[in-house]
């Protein structure tokens, strides 16, 4: 118990340092954070967290994880990230990611960002999956790969029905070559239906990988 309460206390004294030497302000008040990094601990609170995070999804995905709810402020956040290139938010979703860790298999052995199609990613000028999987598979400790790629350049997912998104997303991803991994997590941001992580999840099967998994941001509905 003491030294969990020294280790504590060392890295609270860590993140107060660096506040002093180079203050970071929370990714959604602007105030300095007290022991988050990104995010205040009042807001890190008020989040809309999901009571049960995970969901257990036998056929196409092991599991999936989503650690808010899609609601004020996350909703706002993730669009202000995606589209108004807001990149002070990612490493404030990275944080709330790592909390996810403790519901994830642990043979997880690769991470991978949903891909975008080269248009979109040109026009937007960066891929926010991207953004969450390579900070997150740092701390995990697992390689992000790049063996899915986006063939086709579909319309946006949000205001499609279900069937409408399954249609949109038909042979919308590839892997042009093998991929032997045992276990790859599937990195995006929002999961609405779930129909873009089963089509990424179905062509890394096809291409040899053993199981897949998703962990997101929030998830949209219920």
């Amino acid at each position: 118990m003491q030294r969990e309460i020294a280790c504590d206390f060392r890295e609270t004294t860590q993140v107060w340092i660096r506040n002093f030497l180079a203050p970071s302000s929370c990714a959604f008040c602007g105030m300095l954070p007290v022991v988050k990094e990104n995010i205040c601990d009042a807001c890190f609170d008020d989040l809309p967290w999901n009571e049960a995070p995970l969901s257990l999804t036998p056929g196409v995905l092991d599991c999936s994880v989503a650690m808010l709810q899609y609601a004020f402020p996350v909703d706002v956040a993730i669009k202000a990230l995606k589209f108004d290139r807001k990149l002070f938010y990612a490493p404030a979703f990275v944080e709330i990611l790592r909390e996810g860790r403790s519901f994830l298999p642990e043979d997880i052995d690769a991470a991978l960002a949903v891909p975008l199609h080269w248009r979109r990613k040109t026009l937007r000028g960066f891929n926010q999956a991207s953004e969450l999987a390579k900070p997150l598979a740092k701390s995990v400790g697992v390689p992000v790969i790049r063996s899915v790629r986006r063939c086709k350049a579909t319309p946006f997912q949000s205001g499609l029905a279900a069937v409408e998104r399954a249609e949109n997303l038909r042979q919308a991803f590839i892997a042009p070559t093998p991929i032997q991994r045992k276990h790859v997590l599937i990195i995006d941001d929002v999961i609405t239906t779930g129909t873009t992580v089963q089509a990424v999840a179905k062509t890394l099967l096809s291409a040899g990988v053993a199981k897949v998994s998703v962990l997101a941001i929030a998830r949209a509905g219920h």
